[in-house]
């Protein structure tokens, strides 16, 4: 029987859970696997380490820290704005997602955390940043 290692192909159904249990994510209520490659960092680092030597078929729940998921949230990615800056039509509240350009021409997500007079704080850290995360994983298929 194969199993999961670097490099490979794999199809992947997961339910993503905080450690209270509330489920932010899952493939399986969507109904489609993800598929991607081991190794080229499009997922977290903790959700592929949990996957290597997986068989398919196989089930586990693996306990991700936040340092081997969206890390600590970052000081540097909550800003002010002067509400000038943002288009005229614009009504910002919080909790209201926004996204900004780079100076190197990326996007970026923000969620607005408060709005006062004339500026809003808007904040860049992932909404899961901070947090340790609990995956239920099944491999589906090995490339």
């Amino acid at each position: 029987m194969s199993q999961v290692k670097e490099n490979d192909t794999v199809k992947v159904h997961y339910t993503g859970k905080l450690a209270d249990g509330q489920v932010f994510d899952s493939s399986v209520e969507r109904g489609e696997p993800i598929e991607f490659t081991m190794g080229q960092g499009q997922l977290i680092p903790g959700f592929e380490k949990g996957l290597l030597d997986m068989e398919v078929n196989e089930k586990k729940t693996i306990n991700i820290p936040k340092e081997e998921a969206y890390g600590e949230p970052r000081e540097e990615l909550i800003q002010e704005v002067e509400k000038n800056q943002l288009p005229e039509d614009l009504e910002p509240k919080v909790g209201m997602g926004l996204v900004s350009k780079t100076p190197d021409g990326r996007e970026m997500n923000l969620v607005v955390t408060d709005v006062k007079d004339a500026t809003i704080v808007v904040d860049g850290n992932h909404p899961l940043a901070g947090k340790d995360l609990v995956f239920d994983l099944e491999v589906v298929e090995i490339k």
